[in-house]
């Protein structure tokens, strides 16, 4: 039996001395100077009804590189040039696919600094990474080891607003392997009030990161508002100081998601969630900054992938499952269930049900009536007449 390595990013802290800050720096405008120009002329193409694939834009770069005016494109790697026309041909086919819009141009304050080495831009031995066009090894904090015998077949490089260098390699990770089969199975309801319910009976507090660093975050944001628009030097420094608080903000969310759904994808062989739709949720202006603090969909991405990598299941339930106004016992839905009822009494067995822990309790079975014999999740309707129908629209769940 062969067992296939997983292929892992491991993303590390690097101080870039003042010259290699320099490369960096110019590496990141070429590459964005080379995107913005292939998607200028694939739109070009595109409204003419031409296709422009990768290898048109790649000889385009080579003679842009004969001109006077782009001979700076020399100065850099042509590696991570190529790897940005790369990236590009995969935003046209996501586009193409229907799976994303069309590509945007690079802007040079809003956009993310980065580029991509492959193995010819870069050198890697005895822990020391020497990038293109350097001499000296970046000086990488190694927080973690990489896994034994790994080398990186990918390296990225990027900088973020709060000015921190990072560095990301791509490595096999054979010590990722699945875990021991189990018969846990969890159903989980997220929240605001609390983070994640589980069907348990467990509540995990929410940490409202965000809130934490409120006010200190609205001290930065007025002294950046204060700054005039073209006072550049005073300007940029208020904007890194409110870059570094969101910084901190999201490395704590971050961290504390990390830990919670490792621990849940070890503990659990089966874990059902609820199909959320985030982007609309956030529309409402009263929610909108408790939401983008919970961090759903990062939540759900974190468990999908650790569940791939683990041979753990994970199961979406349809959003307008009425879980949290159907009752777990007997199975009577209620009419209607405002926000503000928290615990509730069914009317049918009259079993008094806490609302959260009820709605994951509903969301586990459900998760387990599609994995066993592959039903729906979504209840039918009853006409007045009393024969079910599928026609008309489930009663959407109260958030």
């Amino acid at each position: 039996m062969t067992t296939t390595c997983v292929r892992r990013a491991f993303k590390y802290r690097f101080h870039p001395t003042d010259a290699q800050a320099v490369e960096l720096s110019r590496t990141f405008g070429c590459v964005r100077k080379v995107y913005n120009l292939a998607l200028a002329a694939r739109t070009e193409a595109w409204a003419r009804q031409e296709r422009v694939n990768y290898n048109a834009t790649s000889a385009m770069l080579t003679a842009w590189k004969r001109t006077e005016e782009l001979a700076f494109l020399n100065d850099v790697s042509s590696v991570p040039l190529q790897q940005t026309l790369r990236h590009l041909q995969g935003a046209f086919t996501n586009f193409f696919g229907k799976r994303a819009q069309y590509p945007r141009f690079k802007s040079r304050k809003k956009s993310r600094r980065s580029a991509e080495y492959t193995t010819s831009g870069f050198r890697f031995r005895d822990g020391g990474l020497i990038l293109a066009k350097m001499t000296e090894p970046l000086d990488i904090v190694w927080s973690r080891p990489l896994p034994e015998g790994a080398e990186p077949s990918t390296v990225t490089v990027s900088q973020d607003a709060a000015g921190r260098w990072f560095v990301s390699l791509l490595c096999e990770d054979p010590s990722v392997k699945p875990l021991p089969a189990t018969d846990a199975v969890v159903g989980i309801d997220v929240g605001l009030d609390h983070l994640l319910t589980l069907s348990t009976g467990e509540k995990i507090a929410n940490p409202r990161h965000e809130r934490r660093d409120r006010a200190v975050l609205a001290r930065a944001q007025r002294a950046l508002s204060r700054k005039a628009p073209g006072d550049g030097t005073n300007r940029a420094k208020a904007r890194r100081k409110v870059a570094r608080v969101h910084a901190r903000i999201a490395d704590r969310r971050r961290d504390g998601l990390h830990k919670l759904t490792t621990r849940l994808v070890r503990e659990n062989q089966t874990i059902v969630i609820e199909d959320l739709s985030v982007r609309n949720m956030v529309k409402n202006r009263s929610l909108a900054r408790a939401i983008s603090d919970a961090a759903w969909s990062e939540f759900r991405n974190m468990l999908e992938y650790k569940a791939a990598w683990y041979g753990r299941e994970v199961i979406a339930v349809d959003r307008f499952f009425p879980s949290s106004k159907l009752c777990s016992h007997c199975g009577k839905l209620a009419q209607s269930m405002p926000l503000h009822v928290r615990t509730w009494t069914c009317e049918g067995c009259g079993t008094t049900h806490d609302r959260d822990v009820n709605a994951a309790k509903n969301l586990k079975a459900a998760g387990l009536a599609v994995s066993v014999c592959g039903a729906g999740v979504r209840p039918q309707r009853r006409t007045p007449g009393g024969q079910p129908t599928t026609k008309q629209k489930t009663p959407r769940r109260e958030p």
